[in-house]
């Protein structure tokens, strides 16, 4: 969903790790639909190990596909694009992303033409936010990072705010900072999962980064390092106090093991600050044994990540389909929520295992990997400006 790439610097690191949260947002989604866990599986007094980690290490996604959508804009600048060029396609391109999470997505997720109910899940932040960015790159780079670090640092300080109290503005907060419904009409109603802030400042931040990637290998192992460290350690100093960065604090178990769940179950919708810290600070980890990353699956994970929108928008289909044949095979008809807007029914005891949800999710991407690899093969061959938008 980021910015295309052809440099070898991109191609060692990036594209890994945006292919990389690309499978596990697949992983994600096949949990959703075919696990038979009915309940959110980060609650540490009814999951299981295995359930949270799946569920746990699937939150890199959204905060790697913002923070390397800033990172790819501002490489572009050294691909032949000026800032001026790179504004455009920003608005533009984000607009179509919010245009495709109304239509095409939500088909695919909803399996209906329904409109009385809509989401904005994570291509309408992703669009929204690099709409934003199109006017954020007009300012110095250190304006940039400053309003980056700030979005980033100090929304939690507003998590005390309600929607429900700022009587017919309280859509505007749920756009920005509080997930909920908004009313568009008397008959239909969007409903926000991925309020824009603090999206907005992952992805500036993302692109005041960029240039660390253009430094020698050492030199920006060395600052990735550094960086990831710091983020990982200030999160478990400031997750431990229990203070500030999360409207969720955590709290002792019953067992220890428990009680570390509840200690790294921090706050995703909005994305908090231990949120962020807790996913960008292993990512930054990454980078270095990712640079240098070979072999047939680094391969396969690579093309994937050349192509990340085209891959979305081959996998919730194809994901949902899978759901709704497995449903005719176990009970002769479609349960009601693969294809009706929410709330709906399921069956008791709908849903498979674990490695059933891990079989199919590597299905799915051995599926979906040559069609992935002959549309990359395409933009390479290809230099149409139309491309550059899937």
């Amino acid at each position: 969903m980021a910015l295309p790439s052809t440099t070898a610097t991109r191609l060692g690191a990036i594209d890994l790790l945006r292919g990389g949260v690309i499978v596990l947002m697949a992983l994600d989604h096949v949990r959703y639909y075919l696990s038979d866990a009915r309940f959110d599986p980060t609650d540490p007094t009814r999951t299981t190990a295995a359930l949270f980690a799946t569920r746990w290490i699937t939150h890199l996604c959204a905060p790697v596909f913002m923070w390397l959508a800033g990172v790819g804009a501002r490489l572009s600048l050294g691909r032949g694009r000026n800032p001026r060029s790179l504004s455009r396609f920003l608005f533009t391109r984000g607009l179509w992303l919010v245009l495709l999470e109304l239509t095409v997505a939500r088909a695919a997720w909803q399996f209906n033409l329904d409109y009385a109910y809509s989401a904005a899940l994570v291509l309408w932040a992703l669009g929204w936010s690099m709409v934003a960015l199109a006017a954020l790159i007009r300012l110095p780079d250190a304006w940039i990072g400053v309003i980056g670090m700030g979005t980033v640092l100090l929304h939690n300080a507003f998590d005390h705010v309600s929607a429900a109290g700022l009587g017919r503005f309280a859509w505007v907060w749920k756009v920005l900072h509080e997930p909920g419904s908004i009313a568009l009409g008397a008959s239909a109603e969007l409903f926000v999962l991925y309020p824009l802030v603090p999206w907005i400042g992952v992805m500036a931040l993302g692109y005041v980064f960029g240039p660390v990637f253009t430094r020698p290998p050492a030199e920006r192992h060395r600052v990735c390092l550094r960086l990831g460290a710091a983020l990982c350690a200030g999160f478990v100093l400031l997750r431990a106090a229990n203070a500030y960065g999360d409207p969720s604090p955590w709290s002792h178990q019953i067992t220890i093991g428990r009680t570390v769940l509840s200690f790294l179950n921090t706050t995703k919708y909005p994305a908090s600050l231990l949120y962020l810290m807790m996913t960008l600070g292993p990512t930054l980890l990454l980078v270095t044994p990712l640079d240098g990353a070979r072999g047939r699956i680094a391969g396969v994970v690579r093309t994937i990540g050349q192509v990340p929108l085209f891959f979305w928008l081959l996998h919730v289909p194809l994901i949902h389909l899978v759901a709704v044949v497995f449903s005719l095979a176990r009970y002769g008809t479609v349960v009601p929520w693969l294809v009706r807007n929410p709330p709906a029914p399921t069956p008791e005891g709908y849903g498979y295992s674990l490695p059933a949800v891990y079989a199919v999710t590597l299905a799915v991407v051995v599926t979906l990997y040559p069609l992935c690899r002959r549309f990359a093969e395409l933009k390479q061959r290809r230099k149409a400006a139309w491309l550059s938008y899937l």
